[in-house]
Order: structure tokens, then C-alpha cells, then sequence
């Protein structure tokens, strides 16, 4: 009897101890391609990321994000137009070239839709639902020096700054390489939930709207 009292106490410490591995913590780095999806400043270039993973539990976990994209380049064909009626030429074609960059903050929820963060064998499929702050900075070259105090222009010349709030939506999936490694692959969209004016922006509307797809490791402590 105090043999099986015994075992029985063991194998309930052993699932004890094997339930208690959570909450548990792991870091992923990526790199990937990211679009920007508004045709006006439509470009692709590189992102970097980095992640920090608070897993609550075999399901659910807080993830923290931080997101740094290349230059990205694209050119806008624009008419700038006379602030005057009596001025001899009220509209002057131009070339705007146009070049953007932002990092993001990104803070959500991830949920294990197969799998777990801590799985050995398999693969694992996951999603993601968070909130963001996208700064972002933009620098405009006009083709040719256009007068602003007799011209309207639809972009300002020279270097600015925006902010964005996002809301930012992930799927990724990820398989075990041994020695508590993971390889994954992630699609990432960033909504923008906010516009506040930029005078840099041609389209401030909905904009950057941006989505990116990126590869990587996970390291499980």
C-alpha cells in the first residue's frame, strides 16, 4: 500500500513538475521582404525584426515586437499649381522621388492554433492579433526647384517625420531544429488606425498600409 501511495505520489509530482514549465519565455530574430501596398507610395525593400515571447501557457502567450525596414523607394509624377490667377504658368509638372523608412512597436496576443511554443516534434501554426506605433520618416527630391510662395505643391520638398497607430494582424509557422531552436516563417500586416497629416505624405489616408514576410529562429529558455 505504501508502495503504490509511493508511485502514485511520483507520478503526480512528475505532471506537476512537467505542467509547471510554464509560463516560459523565448526571443526570434527575422529578416524578410515588406511591400507597402498604397499604390501613390507603393515600394518594396527589406525589414528586420525582433520578437520577445511571454508563453503563459501551451496556447497563449504576450508577444512584443520590434520592426526596422529598409529605404524604400518610389516616384510620383505631380502638378504643382499656381497659388494666383494671374500668374503666366499655373501648372508646373514635376518628379517627385520619394523615399520611406519606419520602425514598430508592436505589443498583441499569440495563440498556438497547432502545436505549442515548447513542442520537440512536428510543426506549429500560430496567429496573432496587437496594437502598434509605426514612426516613420520620409525624404522627398523634387526634379526641379518649384518657387512655394507662387506654387501650391501636393508634397513638401526635404526630409519629415509621421507617427502611426497600427493594428497589426500575424500567421506564422514555425518547426523545431533541435536544441531548443525553431524555424519560422511569418506574414505580418500593418493597418494603420490612425492619419494624422503629414505634409510630407502625398496620401496620409490609410497609409503606410504595409505587410511584410519574414524568415527566422526562435530560441525556447
Amino acid at each position: 500500500m505504501k508502495k503504490s501511495s509511493y508511485i502514485l505520489y511520483l507520478t503526480l509530482l512528475t505532471g506537476l513538475s512537467a505542467g509547471a514549465q510554464f509560463p516560459t519565455f523565448s526571443l526570434g530574430t527575422d529578416l524578410g521582404l515588406m511591400q507597402n501596398f498604397r499604390q501613390e507610395q507603393r515600394f518594396s525593400t527589406i525589414s528586420y525584426r525582433v520578437n520577445a515571447n511571454f508563453h503563459l501557457g501551451r496556447r497563449d502567450g504576450i508577444t512584443t515586437t520590434f520592426t526596422l525596414s529598409g529605404n524604400g523607394n518610389y516616384r510620383n509624377s505631380l502638378v504643382a499649381t499656381a497659388k494666383d490667377l494671374s500668374t503666366t504658368v499655373q501648372e508646373l509638372p514635376y518628379t517627385n522621388k520619394g523615399k520611406m523608412r519606419f520602425r514598430q512597436l508592436s505589443v498583441g496576443w499569440k495563440r498556438y492554433l497547432k502545436g505549442a511554443p515548447d513542442a520537440g516534434t512536428g510543426w506549429n501554426l500560430y496567429g496573432y492579433a496587437g496594437f502598434g506605433l509605426l514612426l516613420g520618416r520620409i525624404d522627398n527630391l523634387h526634379s526641379q526647384v518649384i518657387d512655394t510662395v507662387t506654387y501650391l505643391l501636393p508634397v513638401q520638398e526635404g526630409m519629415g517625420h509621421f507617427k502611426r497607430l497600427t493594428f497589426d494582424l500575424a500567421i506564422g509557422w514555425e518547426k523545431p531544429v533541435g536544441g531548443d531552436f525553431y524555424f519560422y516563417t511569418e506574414a505580418r500586416a500593418f493597418i494603420p488606425s490612425s492619419d494624422y497629416p503629414s505634409r510630407y505624405l502625398l496620401v496620409n489616408k490609410n497609409a503606410p498600409f504595409a505587410g511584410m514576410l519574414g524568415a527566422g529562429l526562435r530560441i525556447l529558455f
